[in-house]
């Protein structure tokens, strides 16, 4: 028995690490291209790059696992179906389950380990890569002048290259302008030719400017007068020295991104949910206080207030009759009135308030359930493979794929679906969340059933047999009506 469980874990493992890094590199050249507009050109050093990746990849294993888990699975049994392996098994008397039991112990180990994975490694690469992004994206693209391009890369700086000769250091037909005093255009520098490089540490852009001229408007020192001075100044050579820390990737504190709901665990994710809850319900406590205050009523219908305000409550029926005078009635109408337009724009207002909280608290919800869902879709799609291996007998890339990809798009597409309803107050946030995993869980109880009891719920030939004798069936009962038709005939 060692002997057969030792082959199943063989034939599970390898497909297993194989469709798991190819699903992952999938994701991951997906994740590649979504932000590809914000990696090149920045002069990005090759380990920022790499160490954004390897966030991301600890990001996708949520979606990379179930599917790793769902078609090796099918791939193993498959396979075993395919090379008949299964069919000597179950001669020598030995049952599926028993020789699914290895791939259930480890689909088990599977599913604490993506547990934890989901609770203490996930928040940290979310955090990780989220303020890594954040900061990359935020980054300016890498200095580079182009010849009769204006380049406004470095702060307060206009610069202007007519020709760059090919080694990038000596540039021609110069022009810059200088805004440091926010002015405008009054300072300009024209030069015939010049060189360019940088400081040892990276930290200055130094040009040294050959034959050229500085145009300046000097700024007159009482500011009624308007005339303005205009300075030129020739020079042989002048050098010029521009600050390029600005290029240099700073790293935001990470401490900024904490409050994150993807980068909370259990623990924090249920603090933070009853904070945000009991701010919301102080919230909701006050405007009905203020409109408590605001919706007053005469004395003969006091026996209509309650010590909670409902719907109804919110209009006050009054006997305006009871005012004598046709002044006070109109005070007393308009008065009402503008109390009621107050306290509708407040109600509004509050309203929209009220919806902006609860989709930040069903935020939360949604990242606490989705810990436990991600384990739990990892046993219900290992249900759903094994057996489906075991019954379509195809091992390899083939058929196994086709069925993987069909069964893992319904669970993300619901899953999805729910985590939108959750967001939109459509669904509470264990309905929507495991709404996926409930859903095929019936699909993973059937199949089970059928492959324990050798259903041939995938075999063509089985279904080919039962069309043949249903219609062998049904030429048959409209032969015997035919001769029936035919005696009732002749006895008439």
């Amino acid at each position: 028995m060692k002997k057969l469980h030792f082959l199943v874990i063989k034939t599970y493992v390898g497909p297993f690490i194989m469709t798991f890094f190819i699903a992952l590199f999938i994701l991951l050249m997906q994740f590649l291209w979504k932000y590809i507009d914000d990696l090149v050109g920045k002069g990005l050093e090759w380990y920022i790059v790499g160490e954004l990746l390897l966030y991301a990849s600890a990001t996708l294993v949520p979606l990379a696992l179930p599917l790793a888990i769902l078609l090796s699975s099918i791939m193993t049994l498959g396979s075993l179906g395919e090379n008949y392996e299964l069919v000597a098994l179950k001669s020598a008397g030995i049952s599926l389950t028993r020789i699914m039991w290895p791939l259930v112990v480890i689909s088990i180990g599977l599913v604490i380990a993506a547990f934890y994975f989901s609770n203490n490694v996930l928040p940290v690469a979310n955090l990780k890569m989220g303020s890594l992004l954040y900061d990359v994206r935020q980054q300016r693209p890498a200095f580079n002048i182009l010849e009769g391009i204006y380049y406004k890369g470095i702060d307060n700086f206009v610069i202007r290259v007519g020709e760059k000769d090919g080694d990038g250091t000596v540039l021609r037909n110069i022009k810059i302008y200088d805004h440091t005093e926010r002015r405008g255009n009054t300072n300009l520098t024209l030069a015939e030719w010049g060189t360019m490089k940088e400081t040892q540490d990276g930290h200055y852009l130094v040009l040294t400017l050959y034959n050229g001229s500085n145009f300046q408007e000097v700024e007159p020192s009482d500011s009624r007068d308007r005339s303005r001075a205009f300075q030129r100044t020739y020079f042989e050579e002048q050098m010029r020295k521009f600050d390029m820390s600005a290029f240099n990737l700073s790293r935001t504190d990470e401490e900024l991104f904490r409050s994150n709901f993807r980068m909370l665990n259990i623990e924090q994710l249920l603090y933070f949910e009853d904070s945000l809850a009991t701010v919301r319900d102080k919230r909701r406590d006050e405007f009905l206080s203020n409109a408590r205050a605001r919706l007053y009523h005469y004395r003969s219908l006091d026996s209509l207030a309650k010590d909670t305000l409902s719907a109804m409550q919110f209009t006050r029926l009054v006997e305006l009759s009871d005012l004598n005078s046709p002044g006070l009635m109109r005070l007393a109408t308009e008065s009402a009135m503008n109390n009621v337009r107050q306290l509708k724009e407040t109600a509004q207002f509050n309203q929209e308030d009220m919806r902006i909280r609860n989709r930040s608290i069903a935020r939360y919800k949604i990242e606490f359930h989705r810990k436990f869902t991600l384990s739990f879709a990892c046993l219900v799609l290992f249900m759903i493979g094994a057996p489906l291996g075991a019954i379509i007998r195809k091992g390899g890339f083939g058929l196994p794929v086709v069925v993987s990809v069909l069964f893992f798009v319904v669970f993300h597409v619901v899953s999805i679906t729910g985590e939108k309803f959750v967001r939109e107050g459509v669904l509470e946030a264990w309905q929507g969340m495991w709404m996926s995993s409930l859903l095929l869980l019936p699909i993973a109880i059937l199949l089970t059933i059928q492959a324990t009891t050798d259903s041939s719920l995938m075999d063509m030939d089985s279904y080919i047999s039962r069309i043949a004798r249903i219609r062998a069936t049904g030429f048959s009962l409209l032969k015997k009506r035919n001769k029936k038709d035919e005696d009732t005939a002749v006895n008439q």
